[in-house]
């Protein structure tokens, strides 16, 4: 969500001279998307950014796909996930495709290294836990239902208050930004966004490092992991501003838009990225027209993927699904409520649900992990009554 915003100690000029108290300079950094022709940030180190003590292949990272099977409605139990390792350590990939990644991460302590992802965008839904986001743009707090939105480039590392927390991740291979229906053409969130600017939590501290020594930084890139040894502390950068940062947005601050009769998922979409969406469902009053129908109809994914985690609440059109669950639905295959949902929802006024919806326009795979988590008698779960 591309607003400008400083911290620490700037020159008043870009591209000058910026000088330490022992006269020395400070080191500026351009750090931007498409070239320089996207957002960007500016950044000033004490140290030169491109300073490597030791380079190291890990291996390969990308993620390993199995044969999809005959086309079905799938649901994964992701409670059975076992909790362990660190935020990235402990993350589970179970769907993807050329564009997205989806998974899981109960991770139970905190990260021991940092950590850069230089090929994709990730976003981190915080479902339990809380902690601190650290990157060389500051600090950044989150709690329970924060989005943690991450670009390319930023080297970070998670700090857990609380241990397990289980994050829903999302990696993406282009940016993650607000629909582009929501904003002028000045960027500026118009009054029919269901958030606002305010609503977008910034780094808020910055914290320089200047200790010298051995740091561990663990960067994915081409596919692969690469371990290199700084001989400087990474977030030793002593002011920046730009457009370009990690931020954070609650869910619970997501405006719900509702109707007289039932509105279309999109009224419920948060971000975008390249060929998917990122859709939040949150407690919200039903439709008021007197003759309603609350409960979703049926309908085809003719082009897209649809995939939810379900994270708290009665989510009214399913049955059969637990806390923690990932259901994918898939194009080429009509879904709705099941059996009774549509007659139960009607004279309902409101719902405490609480989901995270992810819809992709190019076909899903799934992994191995995920094969071991289904949930195989989701598929019948239409079949309950006479058919109607």
């Amino acid at each position: 969500m591309p607003f400008y915003h400083r911290l620490g100690a700037i020159p008043h000029k870009r591209h000058t001279q910026f000088r330490k108290p022992d006269g020395g300079l400070f080191r500026e950094e351009v750090m931007g998307l498409e070239g320089f022709h996207g957002v960007q940030s500016l950044l000033y180190h004490h140290f030169l950014p491109p300073r490597v003590l030791r380079a190291e292949a890990l291996g390969p990272a990308a993620s390993s796909y199995t044969e999809f099977g005959a086309l079905r409605h799938r649901a994964f139990g992701t409670a059975a996930v076992p909790a362990g390792d660190d935020p990235v350590g402990a993350r589970q990939t179970l769907l993807g495709n050329a564009d997205v990644t989806l998974g899981v991460s109960v991770a139970t302590r905190s990260m021991g290294y940092f950590y850069r992802n230089a090929q994709a965008y990730e976003v981190w839904f915080a479902h339990e836990g809380s902690g601190v986001l650290r990157s060389q743009f500051g600090r950044l707090a989150f709690g329970p239902g924060d989005y943690l939105v991450i670009p390319f480039g930023t080297t970070w590392q998670i700090e857990l208050a609380e241990q397990p927390a289980r994050f829903f991740v999302i990696e993406a291979r282009g940016e993650v930004h607000t629909p582009r229906r929501y904003r002028n053409e000045f960027g500026q969130l118009l009054e029919h966004a269901p958030f606002c600017e305010r609503d977008f939590r910034a780094p808020s501290e910055l914290e320089t490092h200047t200790e010298r020594g051995e740091f561990e930084l663990r960067i994915k890139v081409r596919d692969a992991l690469t371990r290199h040894t700084l001989d400087y502390h990474p977030f030793d950068v002593v002011g920046w501003d730009g457009y370009l940062f990690p931020y954070a947005f609650s869910i619970h601050d997501f405006e719900p838009i509702t109707g007289r009769v039932h509105q279309p998922p999109p009224v419920h979409q948060t971000f975008a990225g390249p060929n998917f969406v990122v859709c939040s469902f949150v407690p919200r009053l039903f439709d008021y027209h007197p003759e309603a129908i609350p409960a979703p109809y049926n309908h085809s994914n003719v082009n897209s993927d649809e995939v939810i985690y379900y994270c708290d609440g009665n989510f009214m059109s399913r049955k059969g699904i637990e806390k923690y669950d990932i259901t994918l639905h898939p194009s080429g295959l009509p879904h709705g409520p099941q059996p009774g949902a549509t007659e139960a929802s009607i004279g309902a006024k409101q719902t405490a649900e609480l989901a995270v919806m992810v819809d992709t326009f190019h076909p899903l795979h799934v992994t191995p992990v995920a094969l071991e988590l289904e949930k195989p008698e989701y598929m019948r779960s239409w079949l309950a009554g006479d058919g109607s």
